[in-house]
């Protein structure tokens, strides 16, 4: 049987918040710094740079306890509107250089390789020219890790072999030892849970998961999820699952300023209207409202409504509004709110029931409130509810959703 070939090239920016601040402050350069959403103390750090995390700063970070690990530490508060601006820059200098298929996220892409682009000597020269591209069209200090493989998911292994600003190309017959020195907390799709589940069958390194047969992970996994990643394990390239998003969310660290009851349900507000109107762009309805409150002091809280399918901005508010009421205590000062649209269907396959309550006219009305939106900006037009949470909360960057700056800022 013929060696799966290289057919896979994967790029993550190192750092990558903290890189387009080095970028963007030269005074930060060669400094230990972490970005945090809000300048507090009871905040965390989003990203860190790698200065920072040679101190063991790092993602997750409490701000308190960056500063007690590194006291020499630069707190930088995040500015998503230009992590997103360079990264449409730096995904334009590698489509100079190689077709992208698919952006992953806002530090993640990853490109399928031509059939006649796969020998070693000429994938280490586009490597290079990626490499120098980037430097020449974005910033030398915005560097990226590289990793090609047989698939896209070995290709992300060898990415995260050799970060920082690395490259590497991880070939079928170095399979499967080159994995062998990663414990499995280092392999993408091992998580905590997943990790003591190996260990419970007996699987307790890389060597021995690469050794286990096809049927003994589909039994581990409990799922044909088992089979693709022995797939994976062994440079097989399989068909991309096409996903079905589940919900729609945001969430929201609090600043001092905004933590009494009323500042922070106009937060919710603006939160959940940012959600709708994603929900409608991407052609889904919600049959639930899920609100999460993190309290400064006391337990967290949270609460769900369900209700018939529905992209109405206005009942959204309606229900926003009936779970704040339900919360235990009406004084406490609020840490963090989230607010998450789940159960969603797309819109094309939903069928009212007889009993439905569709109004036309709210119909009309949102799709109005949307077109003044798509031609003026996020914020030409908005719900009086959510009047004090316009500067409130920011914009933010999850993992798969790169929000559109221009439409934010018009």
């Amino acid at each position: 049987m013929p060696e799966p070939p290289l057919a896979a090239l994967f790029l993550d920016f190192d750092s990558y918040f903290a890189s387009v601040e080095q970028h963007l402050q030269p005074h930060l350069r060669g400094k230990p710094i972490g970005i945090a959403p809000v300048l507090t103390d009871s905040s965390c750090c989003i990203a860190a740079s790698y200065e920072a995390k040679a101190f063991g700063v790092k993602t997750g970070t409490g701000i308190r306890e960056a500063k007690k690990l590194c006291p020499h530490i630069t707190i930088v508060p995040a500015r998503p509107e230009l992590y997103i601006q360079h990264h449409h820059k730096l995904v334009a200098a590698i489509e100079s250089c190689i077709h992208v298929e698919s952006v992953l996220s806002i530090d993640e892409l990853w490109c399928w390789l031509p059939y006649n682009w796969r020998q070693p000597e000429h994938l280490t020269k586009v490597g290079t020219q990626i490499k120098q591209s980037i430097a020449q069209q974005v910033s030398p200090h915005i560097t990226c890790t590289i990793g090609v493989a047989p698939n896209r998911w070995l290709a992300k292994m060898a990415s995260k072999m050799r970060k920082p600003n690395g490259f590497m190309i991880l070939q079928s017959h170095q399979l499967p030892e080159a994995l062998y020195p990663l414990d499995l907390s280092d392999l993408t799709g091992i998580g905590r849970n997943m990790e003591l589940r190996l260990h419970a069958h007996g699987i307790h390194s890389v060597a021995q998961l690469c050794a286990a047969t096809q049927q003994q992970l589909h039994s581990i996994w409990g799922s044909i999820e088992g089979d693709r990643f022995w797939h994976n394990l062994h440079g097989h390239s399989l068909p991309e699952l096409e996903t079905q998003r589940r919900s729609i969310g945001h969430s929201h660290i609090l600043p001092p300023e905004n933590r009494k009851p009323d500042r922070a349900l106009a937060v919710v507000h603006k939160l959940t209207q940012k959600a709708s109107i994603r929900l409608r762009k991407e052609g889904y309805l919600a049959a639930s409202y899920h609100l999460q409150l993190r309290y400064l002091q006391g337990p967290n809280w949270s609460a769900e409504m369900r209700f018939e399918h529905s992209n109405d901005a206005l009942h959204f508010a309606k229900v926003a509004r009936m779970l704040w009421k339900k919360r235990p205590d009406h004084q406490a000062s609020i840490l963090q709110v989230g607010m998450t649209l789940n159960h969603l269907l797309e819109q094309t396959n939903y069928t009212p029931s007889l009993f439905s309550q569709a109004n036309p006219a709210r119909e009309r009305l949102n799709q109005a409130l949307d077109s003044i939106r798509n031609k003026h900006g996020q914020k030409a037009i908005h719900l009086a509810s959510e009047q004090d949470g316009l500067s409130a909360a920011p914009m933010r960057i999850s993992f798969t959703h790169i929000p559109d700056v221009e439409a934010e800022d018009r």
